[in-house]
């Protein structure tokens, strides 16, 4: 059986936004701000089994930031990831539905409220289930590397990622979010297994990058962009948790490269250290440079835009300004 869901098309989002959608921003980042520890190979994972209703308080600060696009608290959150702190698979699998169904009950009292507000001028927002890289699992900075090491086959990227992917789908979210892969092989895995699961709903591929010119990998996007253009599964494509130094050369080569949408979410600009498991100090963007630059990456071409790692409701609320009030 297809895992087929009518759903609001994420074309219709970005229409209602007027051109441009706002996605949401860095999830750990808000989390520790209210305290959670997260300093784990779950990392904001670990909010699901120990506090959840930190992640509904994110989802809410977020969609008041002006977000039309929620994602998930699952992007480090995998069966083996649960496994290996002790728990069941059963309860693995309740705590990836957990992070839709936080997500969606978020999403549904704030429209509730807003739809009693009149000209509240917020849009009902969608819920993207957050599918990160295997590397995000493997918890080694390899997201950022793409170097996976030769045991590592198409068919055990598929058997990693499919379980998950086919629960976030039933737990009821509107779209999926693959996101910081950083090679081909990977977003061929993700391809596949949306036409073998034949998932009905939008998706879209994120890749990083460490050199605003190819993947993690040093695969060139024209490769992997030429390859997802072939699926009519996929229905945007871009980057996340890259330097926003980057993010307008990059709208720029993919609008050469691909006519699906394009979402980019960079991070702040600072350096994490897989390995050390640390931000390195650097020059970042503050919420004043993201809305300046958020209209440029508009204007060139971007359909989807919100942040990453380090970014904030006010980045967020900045970004919704500057692309919705200033077409």
């Amino acid at each position: 059986m297809g895992l087929k869901r009518a759903t609001t098309s994420l074309e219709q989002v970005i229409e209602k936004a007027g051109g441009c959608a706002v996605v949401d921003g860095g999830f750990a980042t808000q989390l520790e701000r209210h305290g959670a520890a997260i300093n784990d190979p779950l990392w904001s994972a670990l909010c699901l089994i120990k506090d959840p209703h930190l992640i509904e308080q994110v989802h809410l600060e977020y969609l008041e930031a002006g977000a039309d696009i929620l994602v998930t608290s699952s992007y480090q959150a995998t069966i083996p990831g649960f496994l290996s702190k002790g728990l069941s698979i059963n309860e693995g699998e309740s705590l990836l539905m957990k992070s839709v169904k936080l997500a969606v009950e978020a999403r549904d009292s704030f429209w509730d409220a807003m739809e009693a507000t009149p000209e509240h001028g917020y849009n009902r927002a969608l819920v993207a289930a957050s599918i990160g890289s295997y590397g995000a699992y493997l918890a080694d900075g390899s997201e950022y590397s793409g170097c996976y090491g030769p045991d590592v086959t198409l068919d055990n990227l598929k058997d990693f990622h499919r379980r998950r992917l086919q629960i976030l789908v039933e737990a009821g979210s509107d779209l999926l979010a693959f996101e910081t892969i950083p090679n081909k092989l990977e977003a061929q895995a993700c391809i596949e297994l949306l036409e073998e699961e034949d998932v009905n709903i939008p998706s879209w591929i994120c890749f990083s990058s460490v050199d605003g010119e190819n993947a993690p990998s040093g695969e060139s996007f024209e490769e992997c962009l030429d390859m997802i253009n072939k699926s009519d599964k996929v229905h945007a494509v871009g980057i996340n948790c890259a330097p926003p130094h980057f993010t307008e050369m990059l709208i720029c080569k993919f609008k050469k490269l691909t006519d699906k949408a394009i979402v980019v979410y960079p991070n702040s600009g600072e350096i994490w250290d897989g390995r050390a498991k640390r931000w390195l100090p650097s020059k970042c963007f503050d919420d004043d440079n993201f809305e300046y630059f958020a209209r440029r990456w508009r204007d060139s071409g971007a359909s989807l835009i919100g942040g990453c790692c380090r970014t904030t409701p006010s980045t967020i609320a900045a970004i919704s300004k500057a692309v919705k009030e200033n077409p």
